[in-house]
C-alpha cells in the first residue's frame, strides 16, 4: 500500500495489460473486474464474501447514495467505507447516467443538471461541482466525472452536443476536484458510436492529464462488435501510462474481448442481477437453474469450482429454491457468478503475466461452446 495513487503496468501480453493500482487503503490488481454495490450493498451478498472471491474494490453509486440515505449522513457516520464495512477502495461513478436513465422530469443545461427522483419525485440538482462534493463526502477512493451519457442510436449532433458538454463538466470537475492525496479522479470518454467524436473527447481528456480514464457511453443497447471498435478506437489516444476503465461491461466475453484491446477494469450489475433471475455463470457457460432438467439434478454447478454455492449445492436445491422464489436462491446463484467472475479475472491475469493470452482466451471460449452437459 502507498501514501498515492499509483498505476503500475507490470506485463503486456499482445494488447492485453496486466497491473496494479496503489492506494491509501490497497492494491487493485488489473484487470479487475469491480462488483456494483449500488447503494452500499452488493445485492444478496456479504461484503465479506465478497472481498473472498477476490475483488479488490467495489463501485458505490452517487445518485442512488445522494437520495437515500444521503451524503451528508453518510459522511457524519464515518464515510461509506464505515458504514458498509468495506476497509478496501470505493470506486463511485458520477451519477450521470441514472440521472439520464431512472429520474423523471429533467433539465440539462450547462450548470448541470435538475431532476425529480425515482424514489419519492423530489427536485434535485447536480452539477459537475456537486458530483465531485458528494463523492467526496461518501468518502470514495476514485471518482467520476458527471457526464452526459446517451443511448444509443442517438442523431449525431446530439452525441457531439453531450460530447463537448461531458468534456467542459470533466474540466470543471478537475477543478472542483484539487489534491486530494492517494484518491484519483477519471474522466469518462463519450462520442457515442462516431469514431471521430470518441477521438476528439479522448484528445481533450487526455490533455488534462487525469490519473484515470474511462470509456462510457457504451453498452447502452449497441452491438457488440460496435462496443468493440469504439474501443480499438479510443485506446490508442489514452496514455499507456495510466489505468482503461470500459464502464457497466459487461459479459464474460465482453470483458475477455476488451481486455484483448486493453482495457484494465470493469464493472456491471450482471451477475448479481443474473443470480437474482435464476441464471449462472460457470466454467462451462451460462446454466438457467429454472430450466426443468434441473429439478432431479444432483449434481453441482461445478464440482472444480472454489466457491461453496457452485461447489456443495445440487443444481435440484438450486432449481427447487429459485421455482420457490426464496431469497436463498438468489444469495446462492449471486455467490456463484461473482465468484466466477473474480476466477475468470484470476485466469486472465496469470495468462497475461505467462505471455499466454491469446490461448488462454480461446481454451476459455472452447469451454463455453461445449456447453453445459446433460446428466449422465
Amino acid at each position: 500500500m502507498t501514501e498515492h495513487f499509483k498505476f503500475q503496468l507490470l506485463k503486456t501480453d499482445g494488447k492485453a495489460r496486466r497491473g496494479e493500482i496503489s492506494m491509501p487503503r490497497g492494491t487493485i490488481r488489473t484487470p479487475a473486474f469491480m462488483p456494483v454495490g449500488t447503494v452500499g450493498t452488493v445485492k444478496a451478498m456479504y461484503l465479506d464474501q465478497v472481498r473472498e472471491t477476490g475483488a479488490d474494490i467495489i463501485l458505490g453509486n452517487t445518485y442512488h447514495l445522494m437520495l437515500r440515505p444521503g451524503p451528508e449522513r453518510v459522511a457524519r457516520l464515518g464515510g461509506l467505507h464505515e458504514l458498509i464495512r468495506w476497509p478496501h477502495p470505493i470506486l463511485t461513478d458520477s451519477g450521470g447516467f441514472q440521472v439520464m436513465s431512472l429520474s423523471g422530469l429533467r433539465k440539462l443545461d450547462e450548470k448541470g443538471v435538475t431532476f425529480k427522483s425515482h424514489v419519492d419525485g423530489s427536485l434535485h440538482h447536480m452539477s459537475p461541482e456537486r458530483s465531485i462534493e458528494i463523492q467526496g463526502l461518501l468518502g470514495s477512493d476514485i471518482q467520476m466525472q458527471l457526464d452526459e451519457c446517451l443511448a444509443l442510436p442517438a442523431k449525431p449532433k446530439e452525441i457531439e452536443r453531450a460530447m463537448e458538454l461531458s468534456v467542459r463538466w470533466a474540466e470543471r470537475c478537475k477543478v472542483a476536484f484539487g489534491d486530494q492525496p492517494g484518491k484519483a479522479m477519471f474522466g469518462i470518454v463519450q462520442g457515442g458510436d462516431n469514431p471521430a467524436l470518441r477521438v476528439r473527447s479522448a484528445e481533450a481528456l487526455r490533455a488534462l492529464d487525469l490519473k484515470g480514464y474511462a470509456i462510457g457511453g457504451l453498452a447502452v443497447g449497441e452491438p457488440q462488435h460496435v462496443m468493440l471498435e469504439m474501443i480499438e478506437t479510443v485506446n490508442p489516444h489514452l496514455p499507456t501510462e495510466k489505468p482503461r476503465y470500459l464502464m457497466g461491461v459487461g459479459t464474460p466475453d465482453d470483458i475477455l474481448k476488451s481486455v484483448a484491446r486493453g482495457i484494465d477494469m470493469f464493472d456491471c450489475v450482471m451477475p448479481t442481477r443474473s443470480g437474482r433471475h435464476g441464471l449462472a455463470f460457470t466454467r462451462r457457460g451460462k446454466v438457467n437453474i429454472r430450466n426443468a432438467r434441473h429439478a432431479e439434478d444432483m449434481r453441482p454447478l461445478d464440482e472444480q469450482s472454489s466457491c461453496p454455492a457452485a461447489r456443495d449445492y445440487s443444481r435440484a436445491y438450486l432449481h427447487h429454491l429459485v421455482r420457490s422464489n426464496e431469497a436463498l436462491g438468489g444469495m446462492l446463484l449471486s455467490w456463484n457468478n461473482l465468484s466466477y467472475y473474480q476466477d475468470l479475472m484470476r485466469g486472465i491475469r496469470k495468462a497475461i503475466d505467462e505471455g499466454r493470452f491469446a490461448d488462454f482466451m480461446a481454451e476459455t471460449q472452447e469451454e463455453w461452446a461445449r456447453g453445459d452437459l446433460d446428466p449422465v
